[in-house]
């Protein structure tokens, strides 16, 4: 037995000592393979920053006038023509040169409580974002502005000022929408006072900061087909489920047939004999199964936008206070259900850590998840730039949910600067050159 082994052994070494010598020789071939997504990530990071600030960036206020006769209804019409950025790449347009799918960043900001709307994009969109919103609110005023995130100290946290905010993700897959307008129930009345408004309260809470607060609110819109992320696909297959709506079954692999036949003595190709239900399934669905079906086909009907949404609560120290942050997610309660779909916040975005382990890191690290929330709103990139993640499929419905011009009865938040002169048409007659 010993002699068995000793001769294993003997033929074991040389093989062993060419195994590593070829190893030695050739090791640096395996790097490519061990190293090929880290290089991926930070070549995109590279060339994709580098391509991004060849474009110049504007921020537009929109002041809308005392009364916005317009549902909210409009401003979903508003989004549907700001779909039309949405652009096809060459593979030499993204591997070589870094574009990239732009996006339309939707903000409403508090600035010591005066509310403001702004739209951040790219300046060659400036005519398309224009164009959209006179065509529904002629009277509205637009011009551009500083950006107001580089009106405050840009190393925040610092030991004069304090920041706090988190990202807001779907608690369901993107197919399942969240609460839109049309579900407040007086919104379809013609008069604005009889209107219920799911922001009211979030801008009523926006009005209340004092001087040396500010809230800022972000719903990063980047238009999206079913191509690029295929959320109308899981639609109609989460709704194909629901409905127990079987789809044609697989072919089986040849293996698997001929022990089927040798086994069970089961003849190739027959099929099994299939059970008819006087009931159809649909017909089975409850209320509320009935409901999510219909919600999922409405939501997948629309166009789509991957949105990211955050917001930040900062402020100067001596009157920084965290709770009135709180109002913020009062929005996304009104919009979420329980059973469909809705919002919750990011637990890996958010300013707070808490660990057991590393208990004694947990300050370095709220302070890098700070700074790296200040400079993604700041640059209005997704949360893993240039990687994918942290984002939600919302529709033209969602979005005019989310962001909208109320008028001043609906919203009669009283730092919300509006227009004060109510434009009209010029008299006809009057003498053209």
């Amino acid at each position: 037995m010993s002699l068995e082994l000793s001769d294993l052994i003997m033929v074991s070494v040389p093989i062993l000592e060419k195994v590593w010598l070829i190893f030695k020789t050739w090791w640096w071939l395996l790097l490519p393979f061990l190293f090929w997504k880290p290089f991926r990530i930070l070549y995109f990071y590279f060339i994709q920053e580098r391509w991004d600030a060849t474009l110049k960036k504007i921020v537009l206020e929109i002041r809308m006038p005392k009364e916005v006769l317009k549902p909210i209804r409009a401003m979903e019409q508003v989004f549907a023509g700001f779909h039309a950025i949405h652009d096809v790449f060459t593979w030499r347009e993204k591997w070589l040169e870094g574009q990239f799918q732009q996006s339309i960043s939707l903000e409403i900001v508090s600035l010591g409580g005066e509310v403001h709307f702004y739209i951040r994009a790219a300046k060659i969109f400036r005519n398309i974002i224009e164009s959209n919103i006179y065509s529904q609110y002629p009277e509205a005023e637009i011009f551009e502005v500083e950006d107001y995130t580089k009106q405050v100290p840009q190393d925040i946290p610092n030991k004069d000022w304090d920041l706090w905010g988190t990202s807001f993700v779907n608690t369901k897959p993107d197919p399942y929408p969240i609460k839109t307008y049309l579900k407040f129930e007086s919104e379809r009345e013609t008069k604005e006072e009889k209107r219920i408004d799911p922001l009211a309260g979030f801008l009523e809470g926006m009005a209340g900061l004092r001087p040396g607060e500010q809230l800022w609110l972000q719903i990063r819109a980047t238009p999206t087909r079913d191509e690029t992320k295929p959320w109308v696909k899981q639609g109609l297959e989460i709704r194909d489920k629901l409905v127990r709506r079987l789809g044609k079954p697989k072919p089986k692999p040849m293996i698997q047939e001929v022990a089927e036949v040798l086994i069970a003595g089961k003849p190739p190709g027959a099929a099994p004999a299939e059970e008819k239900e006087i009931i159809p399934p649909e017909m089975k669905l409850t209320p509320g199964e009935r409901e999510i079906v219909a919600a999922i086909e409405e939501k997948i009907s629309k166009f789509g936008f991957d949105c990211h949404i955050r917001f930040i609560y900062l402020g100067k120290r001596d009157v920084f206070l965290k709770p009135m942050s709180r109002f913020a997610f009062g929005l996304f309660k009104e919009v979420s259900y329980e059973d469909i779909g809705g919002f919750k916040p990011d637990k890996t975005i958010m300013t707070k850590v808490k660990s057991v382990p590393f208990w004694f890191l947990d300050k370095r690290r709220v302070y890098i998840r700070k700074r790296r929330l200040f400079k993604n709103y700041q640059k209005r990139w997704s949360p893993w730039f240039p990687r994918s993640g942290g984002t939600s499929i919302l529709n033209t419905e969602e979005l005019a949910t989310l962001f909208h011009f109320p008028g001043k009865i609906v919203a009669p938040a009283p730092a919300i600067p509006r227009v004060e002169v109510k434009k009209g048409e010029a008299p006809s007659g009057l003498p053209v050159e």
